[in-house]
C-alpha cells in the first residue's frame, strides 16, 4: 500500500477536524493524530471493512484520553481559556453546519461539556455517526449514547447563539468593528455593541488580557477604546478564522485575533486570543472537512 492509498492519508483532514472539535486545540489535535497513526500502523488493514469509521474511532479514543488530561490542566489555566484559532478558507463557510461547529461561540460552549458528552455531541451532531458506531468507540451501549446525545444537545442548544447571520453581514460588522477600534471613539464602539455584550479574552498569563469576562456595552466599549489610543503601531485586518470573517490585530508588533458573535447587526460576544502559543497557525489555512 503506497502512502497516497493509505486511508489515514486520505481521511487526514477529516480526522484532524474530529480531533480539533474534541479538543479546541490544533496543537493537541496534531498530537492525537500522531498517536492515532501509530495505532493504525499496527492494524491489519486488510481486515478493516470501513477504514473511515475505524479511523474515527481510533482518533476519538485518543482524543478522549487527551481531553481528560487537558481538562485537569485547564483548571489551572491563567484567566479565561479560548480555543486555538485556525486560519480557514472561505470555502469552509459553504458547509454551514461545519462552520458553526468550529466557531468560537460553539467551541466555547463545548468546553462546558464533560469529555464523553462532548465526544458524543461532536460525533453525532457534527459528523452524523450512527449511535452504534459511537457506542463502539466509547465502549458504551447505544442506549447510553442516545441519552448522552440528548443531554449534550440540550446543553449546547441552551447556550449557543440563537441567531445565524450571513457571512457578508458578519464581514461588514467585523470591518466596522475594526474601524472603530482604530479610532478609539467610545460612542462609535457603543453603536456596534449589543447592550448585553460579553467580552472574553485569553492571554494565558503570557500576554496582557483581562482575566475574567467583561459584561455590558459600556464596560466593553471602555476597555476596547483604549486600544486605539495606545502609543504604538496599530494594524488590523479582516481574516477568515474558524469558518467565519474575523479580525487580526497587531499592536506594537504583538499579534492577537478577535472573533465576534453577531445578532441583529450588533455584536453580542467578543472573543480575543492574545496567548502567543495559540497564534502559530495564522499563516496557512487549515483544511477542515466532515
Amino acid at each position: 500500500m503506497t502512502g497516497t492509498e493509505d486511508p489515514f492519508v486520505t481521511h487526514r483532514s477529516l480526522l484532524f477536524t474530529v480531533a480539533y472539535e474534541l479538543l479546541g486545540s490544533a496543537a493537541d489535535a496534531e498530537d492525537v493524530l500522531q498517536e492515532s497513526w501509530l495505532r493504525w500502523a499496527e492494524v491489519d488493514h486488510d481486515r478493516v471493512q470501513d477504514p473511515r469509521s475505524y479511523l474515527i474511532r481510533i482518533v476519538t479514543r485518543q482524543g478522549l484520553n487527551r481531553l481528560r488530561t487537558l481538562s485537569r490542566r485547564r483548571e489551572q489555566y491563567v484567566g479565561e481559556w479560548l480555543p486555538e484559532p485556525l486560519l480557514t478558507s472561505p470555502d469552509v463557510a459553504e458547509d454551514v453546519e461545519l462552520a458553526e461547529s468550529v466557531s468560537f461561540a460553539v467551541l466555547t460552549v463545548l468546553e462546558t461539556l464533560g469529555p464523553t458528552e462532548r465526544a458524543v455531541f461532536v460525533l453525532r451532531e457534527v459528523f452524523e455517526l450512527p449511535y452504534e458506531e459511537i457506542a463502539e468507540a466509547l465502549g458504551k451501549t447505544p442506549a447510553a449514547v442516545r441519552q448522552l446525545a440528548r443531554r449534550a444537545r440540550g446543553h449546547v442548544a441552551a447556550r449557543r447563539p440563537r441567531v445565524r447571520v450571513s457571512r457578508s453581514e458578519q464581514q461588514q460588522v467585523v470591518e466596522r468593528f475594526l474601524e472603530t477600534l482604530r479610532t478609539g471613539r467610545l460612542q462609535d464602539l457603543m453603536a456596534v455593541l449589543a447592550p448585553d455584550v460579553v467580552l472574553i479574552a485569553d492571554g494565558g498569563g503570557i500576554a496582557a488580557a483581562v482575566t475574567a469576562p467583561v459584561y455590558g456595552a459600556e464596560a466593553v466599549a471602555a476597555l476596547l477604546a483604549r486600544t486605539g489610543r495606545l502609543p504604538v503601531a496599530f494594524d488590523a485586518a479582516t481574516v477568515w478564522l474558524n469558518g467565519a470573517p474575523a479580525g487580526r490585530i497587531d499592536i506594537g508588533g504583538e499579534p492577537s485575533v478577535v472573533s465576534l458573535a453577531v445578532a441583529d447587526g450588533r455584536i453580542t460576544r467578543v472573543y480575543i486570543v492574545r496567548n502567543p502559543r495559540k497564534l502559530t497557525r495564522l499563516d496557512a489555512p487549515a483544511v477542515l472537512t466532515r
